[in-house]
């Protein structure tokens, strides 16, 4: 028993036992493995690193070879830095390391977390083909299709490779949508990463907007209800009614797309995102000072504008052209059963102003009074005031 008791204590402090510990094992580099080394030496095409093994590993003369001075400054004696385990022994018990690959993994672990997280990036474009624009992300190089670019760039003259070919040399900002690293496949999107910085940047606006104040805008686009404007990087909408004090029966009979206005911002709704905006606004309003541009009993030249079962609308062929309703009543001596019977939309009439009402912004026509005599004298006064006029 004192023996075998003799053999176990011998066999326990053997002095080679440490290899066989589970931390030293631990700590053997496995290939594809990276680690943090200390650069310890340099040789005629070798530079040795320390990575806490056996021995240090070595970066061998044909990597050295493709470095720029940059990065050889990096491997300065005594500098720390990320290798990736090639072979952590090859015949002649070498640990191979590669700096190129250890920051071609870094790279790949940073495009999945660009990918993750849908972050933008920066970055150059190098080359191109038929199908797109090859641009360098870190040691790896991306490829982003051209159906991913910007639709102003796709919207440049010239063929599909001139405008990729013109596109050399530029910084893109994009997002990453797809990262494989077994197929060595990175596909980025420009259009992706602009709708977030089209959102990001619309948010900071909306927040900027203040109802009442005036922005100079351009016309981005027109529908039969309205005019978008883009107001510096948000659009916002003009209605029609808001176009002009005068009747504007479509958007394009006053304004066209790529117009440069001032708009007056009328209300700011951030929940909805949406902005309401007005041209007429910044324009004095005639029914302020109507009194002062129509009287009573006054004869109008007047165009009819549209045709309802009480009326006919009429606008006054004027600067103003503000519009008066002719009620049925109002449309011919004889009984009327419905407006179109007397007159049609586009119609040019002679009209007498029997109604103003700044407060409720109205004005009311007639054309069976205007051979009336309840306003000789009114006729009488206003073509004396006409020949006064023209004889000064």
């Amino acid at each position: 028993m004192e023996e075998t008791a003799g053999n176990e204590s011998l066999e326990a402090e053997h002095p080679m036992n440490f290899l066989l510990s589970e931390d030293y094992l631990l700590d053997l580099p496995g290939s594809g493995e990276i680690r943090e080394g200390q650069v310890v030496a340099h040789h005629d095409h070798e530079i040795l690193v320390d990575i806490g093994a056996k021995s240090e590993g070595i970066i061998t003369g044909p990597e050295l070879d493709q470095m720029d001075s940059a990065t050889r400054e990096l491997f300065s004696v005594g500098n720390s830095v990320n290798v990736y385990i090639v072979n952590p022994e090859d015949q002649y018990g070498n640990i191979i390391l590669s700096y190129s690959k250890a920051m071609e993994e870094e790279d790949w672990l940073s495009a999945q977390h660009y990918f993750e997280n849908q972050e933008p990036y920066s970055c150059q474009v190098v080359g191109h083909n038929r199908g797109g624009v090859l641009v360098v992300f870190g040691q790896l190089r991306g490829f982003i299709p051209a159906s991913q670019l910007s639709n102003d760039r796709r919207s440049r003259e010239g063929g599909n490779e001139e405008r990729l070919r013109q596109l050399l040399g530029e910084e893109l900002t994009v997002k990453v949508i797809e990262v494989d690293q077994s197929r060595n496949r990175l596909i980025l999107s420009e259009k992706a990463a602009l709708k977030e910085i089209r959102a990001a940047k619309r948010e900071e606006i909306m927040g900027e907007l203040i109802e009442g104040e005036t922005r100079d805008g351009r016309i981005v686009n027109l529908a039969e209800f309205g005019a978008f404007v883009d107001i510096g990087g948000i659009e916002g909408l003009v209605h029609l009614s808001e176009l002009s004090w005068k009747r504007v029966n479509h958007p394009s009979d006053l304004v066209e797309v790529g117009d440069k206005v001032k708009v007056y911002i009328l209300s700011v709704d951030e929940d909805r995102g949406r902005v309401a905006l007005s041209l007429k606004r910044l324009e004095p309003d005639p029914w302020t000072k109507v009194d002062n541009l129509y009287k009573e009993g006054e004869l109008v030249e007047t165009t009819i504008t549209k045709l309802t079962k009480y009326g006919a609308f009429a606008r006054l062929d004027d600067d103003y052209a503000l519009e008066g309703l002719i009620h049925v009543s109002e449309l011919s001596q004889d009984h009327v059963n419905m407006p179109h019977d007397v007159v049609e939309t586009g119609q040019v009439v002679t009209a007498r102003i029997i109604r103003i009402d700044p407060e409720k912004r109205q004005l009311g026509l007639s054309l069976k009074q205007v051979a009336s005599s309840d306003y000789l004298e009114t006729d009488l006064a206003i073509a004396s005031d006409a020949d006064s006029e023209i004889a000064f």
